[in-house]
């Protein structure tokens, strides 16, 4: 995939569809002098809802379709005939795709599995015609209910990628090349800080055709959560692992250092994560000895596991794969949907064409006439 097109987050203006106003339409037909109240009732404004699907793998196809518009129900006519309901507008998003208000920051929903369907925007109910209101002392109302108003909202989401392994490491750790060896995936490897600037995804084969799925994370420094290097941008797909590998070089000045450097940063980003499983791998060892290795050893992290491995001779892999199984396929493994997502600060993002972003006008498309004042309620939620 091209770099330019991994697109994580976008901003929209989502607006449902208001209701169609009610007919205040009287029967009128030849030899029927008194015909009576005939006008029926508006349409029901369209909605739009949220639905998953797995074919899609990042928001590009919603970076360029700014605004979601549903369309609005049609009045009512004569004979008590019902305006036609508007069009529900569907927005397709990939599975793991997170949205919040824009304007609070208040977080919304959360789109996981493939066929999900979240309701966004409610459309408005259609009017009541003048025939709902006709009693034995009012046996000719001139007035009808307007249409229940739209509902808008403008929204930002964010993509949290589904995984259940995600690598975690200063840069130059190896991550990328670890990818490269265990899966099909071709990551951008180069011998410089910050070579990987968009997360990886590799399926990494195991034993009797089993496979799991690996993510490669934008290298953390201390200080991202902060905002420091890339800052937070890729913290948030972390969350949703189900297992963080730590990968911290043999040549390390201090490897338990290195360790709880990065491990402080996620927890700093969310505390939640402090319950996530956790390997620590030991990458570059082909430069080590057995006595070395042992030496090593005793100056790790204690209570996590952890192996010694060489992306480029192998040493190591096949033991990483079994301990990265292991841990997967314990009682927690897929313990994704017990994230707590927070709201965030819409304060400190920004957005390449924000000042492009402009909220379309609705025109007013109502005639001269006359209809109630009518406040709806939950009463008429069937209506």
């Amino acid at each position: 995939m091209a770099e330019s097109n991994f697109v994580d987050y976008v901003k929209i203006y989502c607006r449902s569809g208001k209701g169609g106003r009610g007919s205040s339409h009287f029967r009128r037909e030849k030899y029927i002098p008194k015909g009576g109240p005939d006008g029926g009732n508006g349409g029901r404004g369209g909605s739009i809802y949220l639905r998953g699907n797995r074919n899609y793998w990042t928001l590009l196809h919603l970076r360029y379709e700014r605004h979601i518009l549903a369309t609005n129900g049609e009045g009512g006519s004569a004979k008590r005939s019902f305006g036609k309901d508007g069009e529900d507008k569907i927005i397709d998003v990939p599975c793991g795709t997170v949205v919040y208000d824009a304007e609070t920051g208040e977080f919304i929903c959360d789109v996981t599995e493939d066929g999900q369907q979240v309701m966004l925007l409610k459309g408005g109910r259609g009017g009541l015609g003048n025939w709902n209101f006709k009693t034995a002392t009012n046996q000719a109302p001139r007035y009808a209910q307007p249409g229940e108003p739209a509902q808008e909202r403008t929204i930002i989401m964010q993509l949290k990628l589904l995984a259940d392994v995600g690598l975690v490491g200063f840069p130059n750790a190896g991550k990328s090349t670890l990818l490269s060896v265990v899966s099909a995936a071709k990551p951008k490897i180069a011998n410089y800080p910050f070579t990987t600037l968009e997360p990886n995804l590799g399926i990494v084969s195991y034993r009797d055709n089993r496979s799991f799925v690996m993510a490669d994370i934008p290298g953390i420094i201390e200080g991202a959560s902060e905002g420091k290097g890339l800052g937070l941008r890729f913290l948030r797909h972390i969350e949703r692992n189900s297992l963080l590998l730590f990968m911290v070089p043999a040549d390390a000045d201090d490897i338990k250092k290195e360790y709880e450097i990065l491990h402080n940063e996620l927890v700093k980003y969310n505390p939640d994560l402090l319950d996530k499983r956790r390997v620590l791998a030991i990458t570059k060892s082909d430069m080590l000895d057995d006595e070395l290795i042992e030496a090593l050893s005793e100056e790790l992290p204690e209570g996590i596991p952890y192996v010694f491995i060489s992306s480029i001779t192998g040493f190591g892999i096949v033991e990483l794969k079994d301990i990265l199984w292991k841990e997967l396929n314990k009682e927690t493994f897929h313990e994704v949907e017990h994230i707590v997502h927070k709201n965030i600060d819409v304060s400190t993002m920004t957005f390449d064409d924000d000042e492009d972003f402009v909220i379309p006008y609705e025109g007013d498309d109502d005639d001269d006439e006359d209809i109630e004042e009518y406040d709806w309620d939950d009463e008429d939620e069937n209506a």
